[in-house]
C-alpha cells in the first residue's frame, strides 16, 4: 500500500513539474489578451533574387488595430510599412523602395500562426508581376 501511493504521488509530481515546464515555454509575444495571434515582434526570412539570398529582417507593432513596422534596407535606414492592416490573423503590407532612381512597391499579405507568418508577395520588375512564396519566423526577443 505504501508503495502504491508513493508511486501516485511521485506520478502527480512528474505530472504538476511537467504542466508548469509547458506552461513556461508558451511565448507571451505570441497571441493578445483576447488570445489572438499577435504579429507584434521581429520576424526574419531568406529571400532570393536571381543567385543571391540574403537574410531579411521586419519589425511590426499591432496599437489597438494599427499595425505600423519597418525592414531594414541594406544601407541600415528602414523601409517603412505601408498600407498595414491586421485582422483575423491576417496581416498585409507594402513596401516601397528606390534604387537607381526606380521605386520598387512589394505588397506582404499572409496569415500569422504562432510564431509563423506564412503568406505571398506581390511586385513588378521590368513591367512584368511576380509573386513569391513567403515565410518568415518570430525571432528570439
Amino acid at each position: 500500500m505504501k508503495r502504491l501511493l508513493a508511486a501516485t504521488l511521485v506520478l502527480v509530481i512528474v505530472g504538476l513539474a511537467t504542466l508548469a515546464c509547458q506552461r513556461q515555454a508558451v511565448p507571451t509575444t505570441t497571441s493578445r489578451a483576447d488570445g489572438k495571434p499577435n504579429p507584434t515582434g521581429t520576424w526574419k526570412w531568406t529571400a532570393t533574387f536571381g543567385k543571391q539570398s540574403r537574410e531579411m529582417t521586419l519589425k511590426l507593432k499591432l496599437d489597438g488595430d494599427k499595425l505600423t513596422g519597418a525592414i531594414p534596407g541594406r544601407d541600415g535606414t528602414d523601409s517603412p510599412i505601408q498600407d498595414a492592416t491586421y485582422k483575423d490573423g491576417e496581416v498585409s503590407f507594402k513596401t516601397v523602395r528606390e534604387r537607381r532612381g526606380t521605386k520598387m512597391t512589394t505588397t506582404y499579405t499572409g496569415k500569422v500562426i504562432g510564431d509563423t507568418i506564412k503568406g505571398k508577395t506581390q511586385s513588378e520588375r521590368g513591367g512584368t508581376p511576380q509573386s513569391r512564396d513567403w515565410e518568415a519566423k518570430r525571432a528570439g526577443e
